[in-house]
Formats: structure tokens, sequence, C-alpha cells
């Protein structure tokens, strides 16, 4: 059963943009829901609504059964991590984490004992008598978090809270959140335009684009089996390869191929994008299509073999123990198993 709902949610700005265009979603309790768009798809436009920050031009918020559509952010019982922390900075650390105790009218003694049991738990003990401008990016984002939890909200809402962190410190930081919110079993919705922290804190992935949810699924299923073009090409990191084909029954014939590729259900004849993701295409002496290395991405534990193909360019994973050289001819076979097919008019998947 749904416990943050939304329904046909809409929100258009003066000027008559449409920043979000009746979205439906359901979270369930406990449920991490990641929206994942680039910018300006409407996903923190969505999250702002859910908060009380912004309101809706039209649609319905529920939350528990209880339509909060137009109560104020105060009365919604929801915690908020914010991109750039929002932190208090003529505050401590533990004044900043209690708060909303304070706000709630809590005496100072407990919402100061709160505040110091949430510290504990979250490793800033010995950052409580400081103030934000004496800590890191990680800390104070921890404190962020702090705060949306001292009030134990039913739902915590996060606006891109890693986007301002270095790569290893963003890593660290997910695993963080993500061990809090399975420990405290809080509905979230977290909004990103990164895929790796979608792929590694979400149980669902909301594809946005142009105000419109486009996908919603587990993250290897959306990874997996893309909806369509959008997501093929926004979902991975690089993305899916797309090539123009001909569909012929059971054959495609790609642009300068040799061969047919075998698929595996009838196709209507006619023009489709093949879509393969490059860990189902494999460098061999000959292939379906052959071409010129042009690129040889080390990535530590892989390669990203970039091939320039007469059908457009290809990216293949390879192993770390076979570079390939610049310039070099190879071949292309792409695995049945990883072969998507789109409509190039629509950009509806077709297989």
């Amino acid at each position: 059963m749904s416990f943050l709902q939304l329904e046909k949610l809409r929100k258009v700005w003066p000027g008559g943009g449409v920043a979000v265009n009746g979205v439906d979603l359901a979270v369930a309790r406990g449920e991490f829901v990641v929206l994942l768009g680039p910018s300006g798809c409407g996903k923190t436009t969505t999250l702002r609504m859910i908060a009380g920050l912004e309101s809706s031009s039209s649609g319905t918020i529920r939350l528990d059964g209880r339509d909060i559509t137009r109560l104020p952010a105060s009365e919604r019982d929801i915690g908020m991590v914010f991109q750039f922390y929002a932190l208090y900075p003529h505050l401590t650390v533990a004044e900043n984490i209690a708060f909303p105790l304070e706000c709630a009218g809590v005496p100072r003694a407990e919402r100061l004992a709160l505040a110091r049991s949430l510290a504990e738990r979250l490793e800033l003990t010995a950052l409580l008598d400081r103030r934000p401008r004496a800590l890191s990016g990680g800390d104070q984002q921890r404190v962020a978090l702090a705060r949306a939890m001292a009030r134990k909200p039913a739902v915590w809402l996060m606006d891109e809270p890693l986007g301002t962190l270095d790569s290893a410190r963003r890593a660290e930081m997910c695993d963080f959140l993500r061990a809090q919110q399975l420990e405290h079993r809080v509905a979230t919705v977290y909004v990103t335009h990164d895929q790796d922290e979608a792929m590694r804190l979400a149980d669902r992935i909301v594809v946005m684009s142009a105000g419109e949810i486009l996908q919603v699924g587990p993250p290897q299923e959306v990874y997996d089996e893309p909806a369509g073009l959008f997501v093929a090409r926004f979902v991975g990191s690089p993305g899916m390869n797309l090539l123009e084909a001909r569909a012929a029954g059971r054959a495609l014939e790609l642009a300068g191929s040799r061969a047919a590729l075998d698929i595996a259900r009838d196709v209507a004849p006619g023009n489709v994008v093949l879509g393969v993701r490059p860990e189902y295409v494999r460098l061999a002496a000959s292939g379906v299509l052959t071409g010129r290395v042009v690129l040889d991405a080390f990535m530590g534990s892989h390669r990203y073999v970039h091939v320039e193909t007469p059908a457009g360019r290809v990216v293949a994973l390879a192993s770390v123990d076979a570079p390939s050289a610049h310039g070099e001819q190879v071949g292309l076979e792409f695995d049945q198993r990883g072969v998507r097919l789109f409509d190039p008019a629509s950009g509806r998947r077709i297989v």
C-alpha cells in the first residue's frame, strides 16, 4: 500500500511554462525512491511541492491517506535535506540539529539531549560545539541529515544532497545515507542527476524528462530494459550504444554490416534503432561490424573501447589485460541477450 501518493500533480509557472505535467507516483512506507533526470526536468519542483515549499497548480498529494496538498510545510511531518545544507551559520552543530525541536516547543534540555544522541549515531559528537564554517562538506551534510531526523518525520526529502562533494566523499556518503534510511525505514524521495547515486541508493528509480515520468522501476530493470530512447541514452555511463538499422523478420541490417544480425523475435519490416550496452559488445577479429579504435579508456577494473564504424560509434567493455591500439581495426560482435530495438519515430521500445 502506498504511503506517499502523488496524483496528477502539475505545476505551471506564471508565464505559462509547465514544470511538472501530471505526475503520478506511489511511494511505499520505508521505500527509497530516486527521481533521476537532467537539470530542468521537474524533479526538484516535484520534491518542493511534496515539501510544501512550492504550491501545485493542480493534483493531489497524500501522506498516509491524508490530503496534505494545501497544508503549510510546517504541518506536513516531512524532513528535508538541501543541496547546500542550509545550516544556520550563527548556531553550533548541536543547536542546528535541535532547531526543529525548538520550533516544536521541546524544552531546551530535552532537545539538546536528543541532538547529542543523534550526533553520536552520526559520528558528530566531537563537532557539537563547532559552527558550520568550521566543518567539511561531508560533516555539514551529516549535520543536515541529523537535523532532518530530529523530529522523526514520516518522510525524508533530499534535493541533490551530495552535489558539492568530491567523488570519494560522495560514495562514502551514499553508503551512509542508505544505511541510515534502512535502519530507520523512513520513506525517502531523493533527487539527483547522478546515475551512480541513483543506482547505489534506490529501491526504485523514477526517470523524468520535460516534467513527465518516463519510466519507474528497480535500478537493474531501468538499466537493462529502458522503456524508450531517452532512458537508454540517459541511464548508464557510458549510455547505451544506439545505431540505425533496418528490420526484416528476425534479421537486422546495420549500415556497413557484412552480415545480418539475428534477433529473438519477428519485427515488422522498417527502420529501427538498435540499442546494446557496452557489456554486450565483444571485440573480435571480425564481426557483424568492423571499425577503427578511436579511444581506449582505462577505468581501473575494465576498459571502454570506442570504435568508429560505418553505422556509428560503438563502445565495448573490454578486459584490462587486452588494450587496443589507437587506429587498430577490430570486429564487433553483439550478444543477442543485450539487444534492444526502438521505434525511431516515437522513441518507444519495440523489443
